[in-house]
């Protein structure tokens, strides 16, 4: 399934799947990549997806939208594919086997720890969001590190290890929380249903 992987200076801030067949993007809060940024226009682009191909197509944005260092107006996204936006990079990733490879990386893993109930369980988790415009969306957890939050306001990375997942700090004034407690400098091991609260949104932990 294509999916739009956003960052801005290095730092994975968020990953979208790419499951409807219109995809908009732009900094008001109801499309459906909120990049919450004044280089970004409101209605900046949209993902048309037709079959396996997908375009990007510029919304006549007052800066406009570049892949690949070039300014486009409507462009078939390629796997691998940059787009940039302001100070945002949103790499553009559909391929299959990559997906594949996540989930046998996983399955192996469980193995190796013996295949324990603890490590078995250990492959698959979400964060499901609970307020703010994406409310209800899951974004699961195929990463080893998977970060989440808003830079300069609070950026929290989620990471995974033998034993199940781990909640950390990474920037900002504000603390997030787990629980309604604040995250200190140590990371905090999740639960299934711990909710936590970072940049005035909340997300809650599932683990399958």
């Amino acid at each position: 399934m294509p999916k739009m992987i956003v960052s801005i200076d290095g730092v994975v801030i968020k990953e979208v799947q790419l499951t409807k067949d219109r995809t908009t993007l732009g900094r008001r809060p109801y499309n459906d990549i909120v990049i919450d940024n004044l280089a970004v226009s409101g209605e900046h682009a949209v993902m048309q997806m037709s079959g396996a191909e997908v375009f990007l197509e510029d919304l006549n944005s007052t800066n406009g939208t570049y892949v690949n260092g070039k300014a486009i107006k409507k462009q078939q996204l390629q796997n691998g594919d940059t787009v940039e936006i302001g100070k945002y990079k949103i790499k553009f990733v559909h391929d299959g086997a990559s997906d594949n490879y996540e989930k046998t990386t996983v399955i192996n893993s469980g193995a190796v720890e013996g295949a324990t109930p603890a490590a078995g369980s250990v492959g698959s988790a979400a964060i499901k969001v609970m307020s703010g415009a994406a409310t209800g969306r899951e974004v699961p957890l195929v990463k080893v590190v998977t970060t989440i939050g808003k830079p300069g306001v609070a950026v929290a990375a989620i990471t995974r290890r033998p034993h199940g997942y781990v909640v950390a700090l990474v920037e900002g004034a504000v603390k997030p929380t787990v629980n309604g407690t604040a995250l200190g400098t140590e990371a905090l091991n999740l639960k299934h249903g711990d909710v936590i609260e970072l940049a005035g949104t909340q997300m809650q932990f599932i683990q399958h």
